[in-house]
C-alpha cells in the first residue's frame, strides 16, 4: 500500500485524539499586513533587500530585523521519546508540535520543530550548528543519553545562543522547585535529606548535579540504574556515571533500589520502571516520593501514599504535576530577551525558584508546584532567569518592555 492510499483504521479515525492530531497542531502565520502592493513592496521586494543590505553591513541587526529575537528550534533525532524510547523522527514530530505550541501558549516563543533523520552524534551537531543562523535558540529534545550529554556540550560551546536540552535541565528545575516546597512544607532541610534517585539517564545526571548545587549533600545521594546502585567499585561505569559515583554515595552502599531505598527521605523517579511496593516499605517515615515516568509511574500514586507524606508524578491527572512546561517556556522568554549567549547554571536555579515562589504561600501536600495553566508562571521564571543571566555575565542586552508583554500576564 502507497503512503497516499493508507486509509487509518476507523477505531482510529474515531478518536478524538487523531481528530485533533490531524494535519497538525502548529501553523505559521504572517505578522505583517499583506493586502495592497505597498505591504508587499515593504514586506518583501524591493523593500526587504534594504534590511539585508543593512544586515550585510552591520550583523548585530540580524537579531532586530528578523524573527530570531523570538524564535527557537526544537530538535529532536527520535531516539528517546517520551516514554516511547527509540521511535524515529517521523513518530516524534508529533511530541516536537506539541512542545512548539507549548512555547507559544505559555511563554509566547514561536518555536519550529526540527526532526533529524540521524542519530549519530557529528551529524546532529553539524545539523544544528548549520541552522543555527535562523534561531535565537536550541531546545534540543529526546536524544537518549548517553550521546545528548556531548551534544548539548559540543553546542553549548560552538554557538553564541542559547542551548538548552530540556529531558536533562527542565525535569531538574521543576524538581528542585517541587523538592524545594515539599522540604518547607515538611519543615526539613536540604542539607539533611537522603536522596534515592532511580534512573541515570539524561533526567537522572541533571537532576543529581542539580540538586547538589542547590544544597542537598551528595554524599547523601544515591543513584540507581538497571544494574543496581552507582559506587565508585563497579566496573561497568561510563564517563558519566563514573562522575556520578565520584560525587555521591560516599558510604559506598551496593546493591539494588531495595538497599538503596533503607532510610532514604526522597525517592525521584525518572526512569520509566517499576518500583515494588516492597522496596518503598524500607524509607524513612514522611518520606516524599517523586515517579516522574511518563505515562506511567515507578510507582502508583496510591500505593506511594502508603509511605510517603507528599508524592508527585509527571501526570496531569494527579496532584502535583512535576511537568517541564512549568519551566522551558519561561527559561526561553527571560534567555531571549536579554539575548543570553548561553544558560547557566545560575539561571536555571533562578528559574526553579521562581516556579517554587509561586505557590509559596499556598503550599499544600497536593499543591508544591503550580498548575502548568498557572498564568503568572512563565512571567516570573522570565523575569528571574533575565535578572540571572545579567548578573552571570551572559546577557547582551537588558530586557525591553514589550517584550514582557508577550507572556501571558506579563508587564
Amino acid at each position: 500500500m502507497s503512503f497516499f492510499s493508507f486509509e487509518l483504521d476507523p477505531a482510529l479515525a474515531a478518536d478524538p485524539v487523531f481528530d485533533l492530531h490531524q494535519r497538525g497542531k502548529m501553523a505559521i502565520s504572517p505578522t505583517v499586513p499583506l493586502a495592497s502592493r505597498d505591504h508587499l513592496s515593504l514586506a518583501y521586494t524591493p523593500g526587504v533587500a534594504r534590511v539585508c543590505e543593512a544586515i550585510a553591513e552591520e550583523p548585530a541587526l540580524f537579531h532586530d530585523y528578523t524573527w530570531t529575537a523570538n524564535t527557537v528550534a526544537v530538535v529532536t533525532d527520535g531516539s528517546a521519546v517520551l516514554g516511547l524510547g527509540n521511535i524515529g523522527p517521523r513518530a516524534a514530530m508529533p511530541v516536537m508540535e506539541g512542545k512548539a505550541i507549548l512555547f507559544k501558549q505559555f511563554g509566547g516563543v514561536d518555536s519550529i520543530p526540527i526532526c533529524l533523520d540521524t542519530q549519530d552524534v557529528d551529524g546532529i551537531i553539524a545539523a544544528v550548528k548549520a541552522m543555527a543562523p535562523s534561531f535565537g535558540g536550541i531546545n534540543l529534545e529526546d536524544i537518549s543519553a548517553p550521546r545528548c550529554f556531548e551534544i548539548e556540550r559540543r553546542l553549548d560551546a560552538e554557538l553564541d545562543i542559547p542551548v538548552f536540552h530540556d529531558d536533562q535541565h527542565g525535569t531538574a528545575v521543576v524538581t528542585l522547585a517541587a523538592l524545594r516546597n515539599a522540604t518547607t512544607l515538611l519543615g526539613r532541610r536540604f542539607a539533611d535529606l537522603r536522596v534515592v534517585i532511580s534512573g541515570a539517564g539524561a533526567a537522572g545526571v541533571a537532576i543529581t548535579q542539580t540538586l547538589i548545587a542547590a544544597g542537598v549533600d551528595g554524599a547523601n545521594v544515591i543513584i540507581c540504574d538497571s544494574r543496581g546502585i552507582i559506587h565508585a567499585e563497579r566496573p561497568d561505569l561510563t564517563p558519566t556515571k563514573a562522575e556520578l559515583a565520584a560525587t555521591t554515595n560516599f558510604s559506598g552502599r551496593t546493591g539494588g533500589i531495595a538497599e538503596a531505598l533503607i532510610g532514604a527521605d526522597v525517592l525521584i523517579g525518572v526512569s520509566g520502571g517499576a518500583i515494588d511496593e516492597a522496596a518503598l516499605a524500607g524509607m524513612a517515615p514522611g518520606a516524599i516520593i517523586f515517579a516522574l515516568a511518563n505515562p506511567t509511574p515507578e510507582v502508583p500514586p496510591a500505593v506511594a501514599h502508603k509511605y510517603a507524606a507528599i508524592v508527585a508524578t509527571g501526570r496531569s491527572d494527579f496532584p502535583n504535576q512535576i511537568n517541564n512546561v512549568l519551566a522551558f517556556p519561561g527559561i526561553f522568554r527571560g534567555a531571549l530577551d536579554v539575548r543570553a549567549s548561553t544558560i547557566t547554571p545560575g539561571m536555571k536555579v533562578a528559574a526553579a525558584a521562581a516556579i517554587a515562589d509561586v505557590v509559596s504561600d499556598e503550599l499544600r501536600a497536593d499543591a508544591i508546584v503550580p498548575s502548568p495553566l498557572d498564568p503568572r508562571v512563565a512571567p516570573a521564571v522570565a523575569k528571574a532567569v533575565a535578572e540571572a543571566a545579567v548578573i552571570d555575565g551572559v546577557a547582551r542586552r537588558p530586557a525591553r518592555s514589550e517584550e514582557r508583554a508577550l507572556i501571558p500576564g506579563g508587564n
